[in-house]
């Protein structure tokens, strides 16, 4: 099982995209929307758990029956949840899935994900994707997620590109460029960012990865160090991650 993720400009547009994957024969249970357009009667029919906000449940497991239509006689799972996501407000989950990456990725630390991500319908779900989403999401944008037999994933990326989505690594490589030149304008007071882009992203986006948000450089570098065999030049990986860790608090500072 593989992962194919797709973002789109609206709600409406992912509701189009879904409908594309008709034809693929996709079963409803794989096809997940992580949306923030989301209305006042959709979030008040998530459960609310005691000392949250009204509509506001707790996104893991956070499911109410009755079929989600999402447009044109399409339908997802019977599954609907939401959480706060810093930086973009509330956010509407639609599908089976859709609970534990929203609690995944409005988790402020990774002890906070919970075994959702270890099952086996999420082993090709790369966790260090999340915070694209999130990036995503921010921006308004609504995101797809579709687990899929490895060998369709091909024609299921292909379906949602051209219902008009942006691919993951597309928009990963478009949140580096939002990110990067302050980053660089910060770096090359006392060093040369252009060398060492590479490792201060590679450390910078570990910073961000829920199991890291909690830990420290130093445990980090060692499991990078324990995997072997390339281990990242340990000055500009460490200033990535001390970069990615601010940038990761200044959202936590708005969301409380």
């Amino acid at each position: 099982m593989i992962g194919v993720v797709g973002t789109f400009k609206s709600r409406s547009a992912a509701q189009l995209g879904v409908t594309e994957l008709a034809p693929l024969e996709i079963p409803k249970d794989r096809i997940n929307v992580l949306t923030p357009e989301v209305s006042d009667k959709e979030l008040a029919a998530v459960p609310t758990v005691a000392g949250e906000q009204p509509g506001m449940g707790q996104a893991m497991g956070a499911v109410v029956g009755g079929a989600v239509g999402i447009a044109g006689g399409v339908g997802l799972a019977p599954a609907i949840a939401a959480v706060l996501v810093p930086g973009a407000g509330p956010v509407l989950g639609l599908g089976i899935l859709a609970g534990t990456l929203l609690g995944a990725i409005g988790a402020t630390s990774g002890a906070a994900i919970g075994a959702g991500l270890e099952s086996e319908l999420f082993k090709g779900l790369p966790e260090d994707e999340l915070f694209v989403y999130e990036d995503a999401l921010r921006k308004g944008r609504t995101v797809v997620v579709v687990m899929t037999e490895d060998e369709d994933a091909d024609a299921v990326r292909g379906a949602l590109v051209l219902a008009g989505a942006e691919t993951i690594d597309r928009a990963r490589e478009m949140w580096w460029l939002g990110v990067r030149d302050v980053e660089k304008e910060k770096y090359t007071a006392d060093a040369n960012f252009d060398h060492d882009e590479a490792e201060f992203r590679r450390g910078f986006e570990t910073a961000l990865q829920l199991r890291n948000r909690n830990r420290s450089f130093e445990e980090c570098y060692q499991e990078l160090a324990d995997r072997g065999p390339r281990v990242p030049e340990k000055e500009s990986f460490k200033r990535g991650y001390q970069s990615g860790r601010q940038y990761l608090q200044a959202f936590r500072k708005r969301a409380s």
